[in-house]
């Protein structure tokens, strides 16, 4: 096997970037950033710690969940999950973030790249009330790099293409696969029914 482990050998495998690939990118948010954004109902987080593994985490609510502090910061509210708190604990260490905005049957997306601070001020909390109830806190993210990306990767897997999508049947359910990786007494179907109650009572 051959490695590429320098820039060099990188560059002349791949060459350098040129024209609209260059110029797309900006520093703050447009009127076009913003729509994607209001209209995006999911987005992935990466963070990493200095020295340690990187992580890739999922944020999804209504369209618009994220909201634009000004053209240059935005804000993300965080809800109850499971308190592993990777991202978290990563931003702490080292506040520098990538997010990546997905619009369901759209195969272009959004990337931004910037820095983050976990937030509890109670105006800004109160901003991302949802059923009645506040978010445990709200990531504010300082855009320094935002550009759309091209639609090929999603173009290629038919990711929103229902024809194209495996037969679930075939597929052992998350409670199936936690039972065996765990060595749970319960069957599967009782972890599965586990999951969906607390998905139920703990969504926000």
């Amino acid at each position: 096997m051959s490695r590429i482990d320098t820039l060099e050998a990188l560059r002349a495998l791949y060459g350098h970037p040129s024209g609209r690939a260059v110029e797309k990118e900006f520093d703050r948010l447009d009127r076009h950033f913003r729509g994607f954004i209001e209209n995006s109902p999911f987005a992935l987080i990466s963070t990493a710690a200095p020295g340690g593994l990187p992580d890739v985490s999922p944020k999804g609510d209504q369209p618009g969940f994220v909201q634009a502090l000004d053209d240059k910061r935005l804000a993300i509210p965080d809800r109850p999950g499971n308190k592993r708190m990777d991202s978290f604990q990563n931003i702490v260490e080292n506040p520098v973030v990538g997010l990546l905005f997905l619009i369901p049957g759209m195969d272009e997306t959004l990337r931004v790249n910037g820095r983050a601070e976990i937030r509890v001020d109670e105006d800004l909390l109160d901003r991302f009330v949802q059923e009645g109830k506040r978010p445990i806190s709200v990531l504010v993210v300082t855009i320094e790099e935002i550009y759309f990306h091209c639609a090929k990767a999603f173009m290629r897997s038919s990711l929103w293409r229902p024809e194209s999508w495996p037969n679930r049947s075939g597929l052992p359910t998350l409670g199936a696969m936690m039972r065996d990786q765990l060595g749970m007494a319960k069957t599967a179907r009782e972890v599965d029914d586990d999951l969906a109650e607390a998905y139920r009572t703990t969504l926000y």
